[in-house]
């Protein structure tokens, strides 16, 4: 099964923050993406990884 990749704007939702938090955190180095061409890409797996590790509040998947 292929890993699934969101978009900026889909990370930004699944988060809860606004899109410039993410641009932000990004800027920070902080989380974990990728470009394909000029567009942010993040790994959906490594993404919960990262939330695991910053987080002391699970979230609850809303899939």
């Amino acid at each position: 099964m292929p890993e699934q990749l969101l978009t900026l704007e889909q990370v930004a939702d699944y988060l809860n923050v606004d899109r410039f938090t993410v641009y932000r955190l990004l800027a920070d180095k902080d989380l974990p993406a990728f470009k394909v061409g000029n567009q942010w890409r993040f790994k959906k797996k490594l993404l919960e990884n990262w939330l695991k590790k910053n987080s002391n509040v699970q979230r609850k998947r809303s899939q």
